[in-house]
């Protein structure tokens, strides 16, 4: 499974582990990924997603994953995150037009 967010693209960095001697060895920084259910007011529908805890926060910030979803850039996200995303402009296009 690929360590990396789904609504936010975040994925692994590299670095160095420095010893007091000062010798470096490779290193990798790992999100802080964690499996979480977010609902989608607008589709009355439930999904889960692998997400950084820094998208959750940003989730919450904008209001709910609706506008999260409505806001953020396609290569950014996940192919789920994509096509809960056209459902989501799909059925706002419905609700405008009736």
């Amino acid at each position: 499974m690929a360590r990396r967010c789904e609504l936010s693209g975040k994925g692994p960095m590299v670095g160095n582990n420095v010893s007091h001697a000062k010798n470096r060895t490779k290193r990798r920084f790992l999100p802080n990924l964690n499996n979480v259910t977010l609902i989608s007011e607008a589709l009355e529908q439930s999904f889960q997603f692998r997400v950084s805890m820094h998208a959750l926060r940003s989730v919450e910030h904008n209001g709910g994953l609706d506008n999260f979803l409505l806001k953020a850039k396609d290569d950014q996200l996940s192919d789920k995150a994509q096509k809960v995303k056209r459902d989501l402009k799909k059925k706002l296009a419905a609700a405008d037009a009736a």
